[in-house]
């Protein structure tokens, strides 16, 4: 990631924190009723989910912070990189070993209407949330700001992806169709995860 470029109006300025706010908000949100419902569902769709939306909030708890704070400690935004990106990489893992585990019958997935609900919540807000980033993102030619808008682009295909995979198991009571949208969420967070290494935004927003 480069540096945040401090050339932004104090209306900009108020607009990021604000932005980043109500990402960090329903992130919180996002994350905790997810992991919830993964657990007690045993939905690996929710797991890879919830995973990667706990990682996207500790994202954007550090754009807020270089914003507010005015200042570009290159070290640690890459060792913040790095974590993020291990973790990324160890929750692709987790969602792999989970599949195969339910696809080989030692768990069944059940269906959860609270974790439908809250990826419902997800396709709404996470494509407002990317377009406004973005706006801010081109005007304050801020590379961090653009790679926190290409995740919660990434987090809208992820919610999309699952919804279909539990949608499947709740209508038509297709256990695999879980598991099967967990695998299918894999290379979009193994990318992401690259990506993240690479200090960049991926190049889908």
């Amino acid at each position: 990631m480069t540096s945040i470029v401090p050339t932004a109006t104090p209306e900009t300025m108020r607009r990021i924190q604000w932005i980043q706010g109500v990402t960090i908000v329903w992130m919180s949100i996002e994350a905790a009723i997810s992991l919830s419902a993964a657990w007690m569902a045993r939905s690996t769709a929710l797991l890879a989910f919830g995973g990667d939306s706990a990682i996207e909030l500790l994202s954007a708890a550090l754009v807020l912070w270089r914003f507010r704070v005015h200042v570009s400690p290159e070290l640690a935004e890459r060792r913040a990189a790095r974590i993020a990106g291990a973790l990324l990489a160890v929750l692709a893992a987790s969602v792999v070993v989970a599949s195969v585990l339910a696809f080989l019958g030692y768990s069944e997935p059940r269906p959860t209407y609270l974790g439908i609900g809250i990826l419902l919540g997800a396709v709404a807000i996470m494509p407002w949330l990317a377009r406004e980033k973005r706006k801010l993102s081109a005007a304050t030619s801020s590379a961090v700001l653009r790679a926190d808008a290409s995740q919660s682009v990434v987090c809208a295909y992820l919610s999309m992806i699952a919804l279909v995979g539990l949608g499947a198991n709740a209508i038509w009571h297709l256990a695999w169709a879980d598991p099967a949208a967990g695998l299918l969420i894999v290379p979009f967070i193994v990318w992401e995860g690259r990506e993240t290494l690479r200090g960049k935004a991926c190049g889908c927003c």
